[in-house]
């Protein structure tokens, strides 16, 4: 009798537990505004450059404001979003930009993109990704993060196909430039 009385109560929270899902789903597609906002975007740069870096950063607008040239060697991090959207916070930078970023959060003075720059440019990523999830609060909770992978290298592209939306800002400090883009590839 005592299991049943158990298994009834599971039955009962995971039916809870799956309306509550739905509602989650349905409040995050009544949340696009706040998804979608490039002022969220913008703050979350804000607060981690400045908490971080103790840098403040400029927004650059236009085509092409920051993007590295082609023989520049560029190091860009990827953060995956998993949960109620899927998708992926980027950023990216040449390499004398991921070396002021990294002697920024480390104190110590790079002259070639080694393993300690590429750290700090994925930790960079990651809480860029994190800070900006925290402004929707149905991403907060239910949107989990991975761990940051980093790419290095020459003319290289990073293509995402036909995404549901996509957030891009290039910003500058202290003459180094750098690019943040969340793309998002769904929305449950």
């Amino acid at each position: 009798m005592l299991l049943n009385g158990i298994r009834n109560a599971a039955i009962v929270h995971r039916w809870d537990h799956s309306e509550t899902e739905q509602a989650m789903s349905l409040s995050l597609r009544d949340s696009m505004h706040l998804v979608c906002d490039p002022e969220n975007l913008e703050a979350s740069v804000q607060e981690v450059f400045q908490t971080m870096l103790g840098v403040q950063c400029q927004r650059v607008v236009g085509p092409a404001a920051v993007r590295p040239k082609a023989e520049e060697e560029t190091v860009t991090a990827v953060v995956g979003f998993g949960g109620l959207l899927s998708g992926a916070c980027l950023f990216s930078c040449n390499g004398s930009a991921a070396m002021k970023v990294a002697s920024l959060m480390t104190g110590t003075e790079f002259d070639t993109i080694d393993d300690t720059v590429k750290d700090g440019i994925g930790e960079i990523c990651n809480m860029l990704a994190g800070g900006w999830k925290s402004k929707v609060p149905d991403l907060a909770a239910n949107c989990g993060l991975s761990v940051p992978a980093v790419i290095s290298g020459r003319d290289y592209n990073l293509h995402v196909q036909a995404p549901e939306f996509q957030l891009r800002h290039a910003y500058r400090f202290d003459g180094a430039g750098f690019e943040v883009t969340i793309v998002c590839d769904g929305l449950q």
